[in-house]
Formats: structure tokens, sequence, C-alpha cells
């Protein structure tokens, strides 16, 4: 995907949000660390173009709820959470720049638990590449990528790699 594929899928999502909730209300926008983040951000610059709102938006790292934490690193480095706006009776759209194994998303789940009981969560991801290990799927989704498990999705975006935004679906390369 391309800056303005990216772009059209974002849109479209917005529009999708706004569809199916027939509104904004009690809407909530809460992007994962890092790339979840800035999606949130274009989503919710969307919504208020499409609905002349601006819905809240949160941030959630979930270092600290993950299942491999031990596996990843001794010293993990744990980025802020700032949610400041209470989850309660809220519909939350969680957002994540790509759907792999499911294991993000089931961390993710946790650490919104403890911030307070959502009416709902949906979750929007931009790239949805299959493969998933928990029973887990996203209710708006950019692009549906089939992938090997050998490949690597990567999402580039301007505010984080300054380059122009794209995806990237690249073979690993395998240690002989």
């Amino acid at each position: 995907m391309d800056k303005e594929a990216i772009r059209r899928a974002l849109l479209r999502i917005a529009h999708e949000i706004v569809e199916k909730h027939k509104g904004v209300e009690a809407l909530c926008l809460i992007g994962i660390r890092t790339r979840g983040v800035i999606l949130a951000e274009r989503l919710q610059k969307n919504i208020k173009e499409i609905e002349g709102c601006d819905l809240p938006v949160g941030i959630l790292d979930i270092t600290l709820y993950r299942d491999d934490l031990t596996m990843v690193s001794t010293q993990p480095v744990v980025g802020e959470t700032h949610i400041d706006f209470d989850l309660t009776d809220k519909k939350i759209i969680l957002i994540d720049d790509v759907l792999f194994t499911g294991r993000t998303i089931r961390s993710a789940l946790d650490a919104l638990i403890d911030f307070g009981r959502p009416s709902e969560i949906q979750l929007a991801v931009l790239i949805d590449r299959g493969h998933r290990e928990l029973p887990i799927r996203a209710d708006y989704v950019g692009k549906n990528i089939p992938t090997s498990l050998q490949q690597n999705v990567q999402v580039i975006l301007q505010e984080t790699d300054h380059k122009d935004d794209e995806v990237i679906v690249a073979q690993e390369k395998k240690e002989s």
C-alpha cells in the first residue's frame, strides 16, 4: 500500500465506524502505541470531517501486559499510557497497525479493562495478515494481506519513520 491507499483505507474505516454506530455518541478511539496511536489520530481527523466533532483519543502501552515479556527483553521499555477520559459505558474502537497472531490485541484488552468497563470494544486495523493464534478478529480492516509465516509486514508512517507512508511485505532472511 502506498500513501494514497493508506489514506483511502482510513477514510473508509472512518465512514464504516460512523455508519455502524449511527453517529459518534459515546465513541472513543484508543491507539496501541506506537503506530496505532498515529492511525487513531488520523481516524479522529477523518471522523471530525464526516461528523463535525472531535472524538476522545487515548494512547495505550501494552508492554507490561505482553505474554512474551520475559522473552523480549530483561529491561522492557515502557511507554506512556494516556487515557484521560472515563471508559465506563463507552464504545471503544481499539486501533493497531497490523493484526497477526492476536496476542497484542489480547494484551490490549487486558490493559483496557484496568481503566474501566466499556460497554463495547471493537478493533480497527490497517492490515490483517492472518495467522491468528487466538480467537480475535478485526471489526474494521483497511486491507487483508495474506502472508506466509516467513514474511514480515512493516507499516511505515511519516510521523514515526520520517518517510512517505507505505506498507511493505518482505521475505524474512533465513539465518544459515
